[in-house]
């Protein structure tokens, strides 16, 4: 058996070097790296959209989520769903503005401060992000090579894999990398649920053998936790940089709009269908005897209780979404690294060649640093509610009134970004909660933080000078 599902990540991680490889000889400039040379179509946006999404937060945290309290585990993935209907009306806008980052964003509507303050948010997120990308893989190939590979030898392997094929040819390997891995995703996730289904007795089976609580709408849950797992994964969604650039990357504003349909349609399907592969695996385990790690839930039931093949293409889909995710959340900070820092203050007249070398030189570092977090890291489910915090609070409100608000402006968005970052990364602290009420102190920093922010980006501006005619024309001219 271990040699069928050797064979099949086998396969799938030449195809992934082969597709990079193949990209290479593309990328020549700093826009061909960064951006694919602005030329993606709407098909393949579809698929770059959809897997820079579905990661270990929807495969590890997400399904962690369905196997301990069931459906609620929809609200974590509901408030994607959200975001993704409000990105529709975005992402011409975004096309339109044609920028390589968000920080490059924050700078031509705001100030260099905010675009300074912006790459620290997402450096912050985004490595926390792939950290637990990591520590999926490794759990993936501990699980199939248990007595070979331990989880942390694991997490070092992932971490390479992820380190070259992110370093080789930028924006245009990670998509045309996904439209694999999407696909594949795609088809072997909707095999295995009606075969899992069966297996258990079809679904008067699967409602008898879990707490009648995993079928309603909060479970074991109150509205506020509820809420905690959906506004951060909205207002992720609603300013996330990965999103951006691939709109930024897309041939036109119409291709931008089509992908966002393709990308509704597939995230509602696919997080539906990771949830109830999660319960149905649950449901497994409790038949055999079983007690996975709830995070490894669905490798563990692609190994145990589906047949041979089809359970080896299902471990080989996560795991390949999981370094599709990695690549893309690594690509991104070290993006704004270069461009954001690099480029804009240290070597302004650099050659093409000169940033391609940078860069990927930021890809090894950040990739270490990713590492490190993931060897330092318990719960995916903590980790993923963080990282989407901090960028939630701290970036989302300045981006959304970039596009939505002409009188947002560089002082409101400044002390925006800077409390709702403060107040994430600090709120877990010892300090805040020895001097917080407990019935604070016990909340997660999403709510606090994000009221933070968007108090001081309205107050602020309200009070002091409106911004320049031409740092709000482009979000505002040509609108349809």
């Amino acid at each position: 058996m271990s040699h069928l599902y050797a064979g099949v990540i086998g396969a799938i991680v030449l195809t992934l070097l082969a597709v990079s490889l193949t990209r290479l000889g593309k990328v020549k400039t700093k826009a061909d790296y960064l951006v694919a040379g602005r030329s993606l179509p709407a098909f393949v946006l579809v698929f770059t959209l959809l897997s820079s999404w579905i990661g270990s937060g929807s495969l590890l945290g997400g399904a962690e989520n369905a196997y301990n309290h069931g459906f609620v585990a929809l609200w974590q993935g509901g408030g994607g769903w959200a975001g993704l209907l409000l990105i529709y009306f975005i992402a011409p806008r975004a096309r339109r503005a044609a920028q390589f980052t968000i920080p490059d964003l924050l700078e031509t509507r705001y100030n260099q401060t905010a675009r300074v303050l912006g790459v620290i948010a997402i450096l912050f997120a985004y490595t926390a992000i792939t950290s637990y990308q990591l520590i999926g893989g490794g759990d993936i190939l501990s699980l199939i090579f248990p007595s070979v590979v331990s989880p942390e030898l694991g997490k070092y392997i992932i971490a390479a894999f992820v380190i070259v094929f992110t370093a080789i040819a930028g924006m245009s390997s990670v998509a045309y990398m996904d439209v694999v891995i999407g696909m594949l995703t795609t088809v072997t996730m909707l095999v295995a649920l009606p075969v899992l289904m069966h297996s258990v007795g079809g679904w008067g089976g699967f409602h008898a053998a879990l707490p009648a609580s995993h079928f309603t709408a909060l479970g074991d849950r109150s509205l506020i936790q509820a809420l905690e797992l959906s506004v951060p994964s909205c207002l992720l969604m609603l300013g996330n940089q990965a999103m951006y650039q691939k709109f930024f990357s897309a041939k036109s504003e119409k291709d931008a709009r089509i992908a966002v349909v393709g990308w509704i349609v597939g995230t509602v399907v696919l997080e539906t269908t990771i949830v109830v592969l999660a319960m149905l695996g649950h449901v497994r385990a409790i038949e055999s005897h079983a007690s996975p790690f709830p995070r490894e839930i669905l490798a563990f039931t692609a190994l145990h209780s589906l047949p041979g093949l089809l359970g080896a293409l299902l471990m080989g889909a996560i795991f390949a979404k999981i370094i599709s995710t990695a690549n893309n959340f690594l690509f991104s900070p070290a993006t704004n690294l270069v461009n954001d820092i690099f480029v804009r203050y240290i070597a302004p007249g650099a050659s093409n060649k000169r940033i391609l070398i940078v860069s990927r030189l930021m890809v090894v570092l950040l990739g270490i640093w990713a590492l490190y977090q993931a060897l330092h890291t318990g719960s995916v489910l903590e980790k993923t509610l963080y990282a989407y915090t901090i960028y939630s609070a701290a970036l989302t409100p300045v981006i959304l009134a970039a596009f939505y608000s002409r009188r947002a402006n560089a002082a409101g968005a400044v002390s925006a970004i800077g409390a709702g970052t403060f107040i994430t990364v600090f709120w877990d602290t010892s300090f805040v909660r020895h001097h917080l009420p407990a019935v604070l102190a016990d909340r997660s920093a999403i709510f606090p933080a994000l009221i933070a922010a968007v108090l001081c980006l309205v107050v602020v501006s309200a009070f002091t000078r409106p911004p320049r005619e031409e740092q709000v024309a482009i979000f505002f001219s040509n609108q349809t």
